[in-house]
């Protein structure tokens, strides 16, 4: 027995529709839907023969034939488009969507379902009911499986005489961008831990140590995060231009150790890029002039300067058999670590991870051992002082003599250091000088962190500054108002947050205790958000000068002597 032919009639759910047809109404089989929207289901599932729509709802279908009238341009566009009721059920979707649920026809089907269960990641974890009931568009990201992401928008349909009951949606792969923006926050991770070692971890471990730790940290992210096999890192060093090996894995012996500077001819794509300070792809070695034979067999590289504060510190180069292997991703990810990598190699300067001899090694362990546990007989017998003096001159006395001993404790071991003439820490790029300015001047070094006051130490002794430290504002006020008597500090470098106090208001209390407006302050600052911009209002103060963590060596030295010599200027 044959089917009846069906006639899809758009009307209201009540109206007497049997005269429609009359007098043929029994021969057909007759489907009555409320609105277009639910026809457009029907459609995409069923075979009619004829479609009526009743007047009141004319002016709507006229509108949804509007927006489905070039289906076709529909049908090819890259992303997915979806006409979906109150229930998310599709009413409508072309090609892409089908292909993404490896269907057929998903005409009736759950949009959720359809699209695989996915995960809604947000910002609007119900976008679809958001967009029903407050009548505007919402978005959100989708979690397909582990590895494909899908940005969905929502946009309600306008009925005349009531409230949205159908859906627009867009559906977009973003699974590249996704996976780029995770790939970004691994490498930033990486980056952070590329040196994360507590202070009491690196005095532990000897200079060799701490160097082959991060060459291997750096290893460990190249080839797991960035999935580089071949890798050279050089080092610069400012006073020759030569660029030193620090890490080669992968390339051939006669590359690994070529003599190379940074110029920009003549010294292959690393003296190139160490001379401009641009990245360089080279996409097929044999083609490429600048090219030197590195890895065996490779077919393109990828070179990156290693770049702290503005300045090249040196080169970070990868390379592959493949022609035309990195891409502009690859590029974009190489530099974003290696601006940490660079920050890590200064970091570890900082901390004393210099090549040393072991005599030279054993002072310095000494030194670390005791400057800051002389400080602080140094800061509790100041404090002791703040108490008896106008009081109790015998308890006086004594405190000072107590605070003379502990200079000389210093004094003797730092006197040990040099006549045993240990190396220099200084990076590679940076060369060894002379600083006779430096020699003899006290240096006050406010900073809550023991590491910070131990590297002060450690830095700024080797060019024969007396240093000494406290943890905190009230101590250093403590601590200035008894140098006073010796003459006073040559320069006091302070964290911009001390725990009592921000650096305006160190500054200020520096200035009520040495009488004057000019004082020998440098502020130690991050990049971080300054709530009281005290460092703002210290500069229109007269602050003399800043310091960005992390700093190198060399501006540390630099800043202090610029304060010297603004004080012998004015004298």
């Amino acid at each position: 027995m044959s089917e009846k032919p069906k006639i899809l009639l758009v009307c209201d759910a009540l109206q007497n529709v049997d005269g429609l047809l009359a007098p043929d109404a029994e021969a057909y089989d007759l489907v009555v839907v409320s609105n277009p929207l639910r026809a457009l289901a029907h459609l995409g599932r069923t075979q009619f023969e004829g479609v009526y729509v009743s007047k009141d709802h004319l002016r709507e279908a006229i509108e949804i034939g509007k927006l489905l009238q070039n289906e076709q341009i529909l049908e090819g566009m890259p992303d997915g488009v979806v006409l979906m009721d109150s229930e998310n059920t599709i009413l409508w979707a072309n090609d892409q969507v089908r292909r993404w649920s490896h269907a057929e026809s998903v005409e009736g089907e759950n949009f959720y379902s359809a699209m695989g269960s996915p995960e809604i990641l947000g910002p609007d974890f119900c976008p679809f009911h958001t967009a029903l009931a407050t009548g505007t568009a919402s978005s959100s990201t989708l979690r397909a499986g582990d590895h494909h992401f899908f940005q969905v928008h929502a946009a309600p349909v306008r009925e005349v005489g009531g409230p949205p009951r159908h859906l627009i949606v867009t559906v977009r792969d973003v699974t590249r961008e996704m996976l780029q923006q995770q790939k970004l926050a691994a490498i930033h991770q990486a980056g952070m831990e590329l040196a994360d070692l507590t202070p009491e971890e690196l005095f532990q471990m000897s200079v060799k140590e701490r160097i082959e730790l991060l060459k291997s940290n750096i290893l460990h992210f190249t080839k797991d995060l960035l999935n580089f096999e071949v890798v050279e890192i050089r080092l610069l060093d400012a006073k020759t231009r030569r660029l030193e090996p620090l890490l080669s894995v992968g390339m051939e012996p006669d590359a690994a150790t070529r003599v190379l500077y940074a110029e920009p001819q003549n010294n292959g794509v690393t003296g190139f890029v160490a001379a401009t300070g641009k990245s360089y792809l080279c996409e097929d070695t044999t083609e490429d002039p600048l090219y030197l034979r590195g890895a065996k067999g490779a077919k393109s590289s990828l070179t990156v300067p290693l770049v702290l504060h503005d300045d090249v510190i040196g080169t970070f180069n990868v390379e592959s058999p493949e022609p035309r292997a990195f891409s502009e991703s690859d590029l974009q990810f190489l530099e974003i670590f290696t601006r940490d990598v660079a920050v890590a190699l200064n970091t570890f300067e900082l901390l004393v991870a210099e090549k040393a001899s072991a005599a030279a090694q054993s002072v310095e362990a000494i030194h670390s051992a005791v400057a800051l546990p002389v400080d602080e007989i140094l800061n509790e017998a100041v404090n002791l002082m703040e108490r008896y003096i106008g009081h109790e001159p015998a308890v006086v006395e004594q405190l000072q003599r107590i605070l003379r001993n502990a200079r000389d404790i210093k004094q003797v071991i730092q006197s040990v250091g040099q006549q045993m003439a240990p190396v220099q820490a200084h990076p590679q790029a940076l060369p060894v000088e002379e600083r006779p300015r430096l020699g003899g001047r006290r240096i006050l070094l406010v900073d809550e962190d023991n590491a910070v006051r131990s590297a002060g130490h450690a830095l700024l002794e080797r060019y024969g500054c007396i240093v000494e430290t406290a943890p905190n504002g009230s101590q250093a006020v403590f601590m200035v108002r008894n140098m006073l008597g010796e003459g006073g500090y040559d320069v006091v470098i302070a964290d911009i947050r001390l725990p009592d106090a921000n650096g305006f208001e160190f500054m200020v209390k520096l200035r009520e205790i040495l009488d004057t407006d000019d004082v020998p302050l440098v502020l130690m600052t991050g990049f971080g958000y300054d709530p009281a911009h005290s460092l703002v209002k210290a500069r229109q103060a007269g602050l003399k000068a800043v310091l960005y963590k992390p700093f190198r060596l060399d501006q540390l030295l630099d800043t202090v002597e610029q304060i010297l010599d603004g004080a012998a200027d004015e004298k």
